[in-house]
């Protein structure tokens, strides 16, 4: 049995607390779509196909999470509509990795997709490295974790 979100929300490992916030399968659709410049409740409704109940709930835990905030709606209408604060554009390597990742392995060779693109130029944007302190590239095999000590 899987670990409980008071849990995950308490947990020593970053990720476990991560995926607390941002893991289900819609939260980070939610902010990619936020990311493409999709803002209002009706308009993420219609992009990824949700229902009101599931999106509403998603929303609030966003929001809550300080991910992402409401703002009155830019073209001065009484809706509101959801913006990225400093903690959900700090997403935007984790919504890359992800795209690049499904680009790699869930893609045919020659399937069509969509494509990131530089604002600046329009060319795809570089593949993410990670990178040790030399600046050389890392991989996991170069790494690991230090667990915290459990006290007694």
């Amino acid at each position: 049995m899987g670990a409980s979100k008071e849990a995950l929300a308490r947990a020593e490992c970053p990720v476990g607390r991560a995926v607390n916030v941002v893991g289900d399968r819609w939260s980070l659709l939610i902010v990619r779509d936020v990311f493409d410049g999709i803002c209002r409740f009706g308009e993420l409704q219609r992009s990824l196909g949700l229902s009101r109940n599931i999106l509403t709930e998603r929303l609030r835990t966003l929001v809550a999470q300080g991910v992402l905030e409401t703002r009155p709606a830019s073209d001065g209408t009484a809706y509101h509509e959801y913006a990225l604060t400093k903690k959900g554009t700090d997403l935007f390597a984790v919504v890359v990795a992800l795209r690049q990742w499904g680009e790699d392995h869930l893609f045919t060779e020659g399937e069509q997709h969509s494509m990131l693109l530089e604002a600046d130029g329009d060319r795809p944007v570089p593949r993410l490295e990670l990178r040790d302190a030399k600046g050389r590239p890392i991989s996991h095999r170069d790494a690991y974790v230090r667990k915290v000590p459990h006290e007694r």
